[in-house]
């Protein structure tokens, strides 16, 4: 696989296209994914704002389309074969990589390492410049490690993949836009890392990222980790030992528009209203919940810190109803409309330089 350099700023020069090239990874082949995903690209509104590009095995999407009654018959290319210069339509990057049946709704290493394929080939693709961005279907985690990835999700490989140090798992959910300070970790590990320099990583990187969204100053908000935002020590210590100063010494260096910590009951809810444009989050599930509240099945998973624009859904990968032709799509096609939007406006605002 090609790389990318240590700066996680750095990617390829974006061709000159009339619509962005979308890589859409097919996810789990034992999921919803699939499916989702033929739903999603069948719609007008995905095919006036970008040429999507699946990722995923052909022979399981074409028999995706005819159980379910779905559209597909789009051109194929293999793997190790250059996308053409023009496209106008849709195509399906095939990767011959599920050894074995795969059986919907059903966790195994076969179907965890098939979805690894397609995210590092996804990420092969935006190396050569061949896509401008990446929008991904849901894996399984349990059959991600199954199949030999030792990641807890795809905001750990992807920067593993990409070599960046620098990442933040972010959610857009309508008008409101969250950080996350940690990911996939166990709440007492997660109070843990809310300390003062994770805090200010973060803080810079959702700065800068914004700015490459076309936001000129961003408007920051950083939550409170204990309740009512520790009412002066009485209910916790983080907020004065590590949240202000954090947010302080962004204030005296980068001049970021930060400000906090604000109580978690009340934030979000401002946020939602416009008083600011992206909230920092001290942990998954309290930035999880305001988002599933406002926004369930339509909100959109953004890896802050790659060197492309990558997106994702908001839901697993609904091993329950795989197969049966009743899954829901409209985080999918949120999910590649954001990309093919954000992509758009980072590579007019200088995201994009040549490797």
């Amino acid at each position: 696989m090609r790389e990318f350099p240590n700066n996680p700023s750095v990617s390829n020069p974006r061709l000159r296209r009339d619509l962005p090239r979308i890589a859409i990874t097919m996810g789990d082949p034992a999921g919803i994914g699939p499916e989702v995903v033929l739903k999603a690209v069948a719609e007008e509104e995905i095919r006036q704002v970008c040429i999507p590009v699946i990722i995923g095995d052909a022979q399981l999407l074409a028999h995706t389309a005819r159980t379910l009654d779905l559209q597909s018959g789009y051109d194929i290319v293999r793997q190790g074969e250059l996308l053409p210069d023009e496209l106008s339509e849709p195509i399906i990057f095939h990767l011959d990589n599920i050894g074995g049946f795969i059986e919907s709704g059903v966790e195994s290493g076969a179907a965890g390492k098939a979805a690894g394929g397609y995210i590092e080939a996804a990420v092969e693709l935006c190396a050569a410049g061949s896509v401008d961005a990446i929008a991904t279907a849901p894996i399984n985690k349990r059959s991600f490690f199954l199949g030999g990835y030792s990641f807890p999700g795809h905001t750990e490989f992807l920067a593993h993949l990409t070599r960046s140090e620098e990442y933040a798992m972010a959610f857009v959910a309508a008008n409101l836009r969250i950080v996350l300070i940690s990911t996939h970790v166990p709440l007492a590990e997660a109070i843990r890392l809310v300390e003062r320099d994770r805090i200010i990583r973060t803080i810079k990187l959702t700065n800068r990222e914004l700015k490459r969204w076309g936001i000129e100053r961003p408007r920051l908000a950083v939550a409170a980790l204990n309740p009512h935002g520790a009412e002066g020590g009485l209910f916790g210590i983080e907020e004065a030992s590590e949240i202000s100063p954090a947010i302080a010494s962004c204030h005296g260096v980068d001049e970021i528009n930060v400000q906090g910590p604000f109580s978690a009951d009340t934030v979000f809810l401002r946020a939602s209203r416009g008083e600011f444009d992206a909230v920092i989050a001290c942990y998954h599930d309290q930035a999880m919940i305001p988002v599933k509240c406002l926004s369930f099945g339509e909100a959109v998973n953004v890896t802050l810190g790659l060197p492309f624009i990558r997106t994702s859904v908001d839901h697993g990968t609904a091993f329950d109803i795989a197969g049966k032709g009743i899954a829901e799509h409209s985080s999918m096609l949120a999910a590649i409309k954001l990309a093919a939007e954000l992509s758009t406006r980072a590579g007019e605002s200088g995201y994009a330089v040549e490797v």
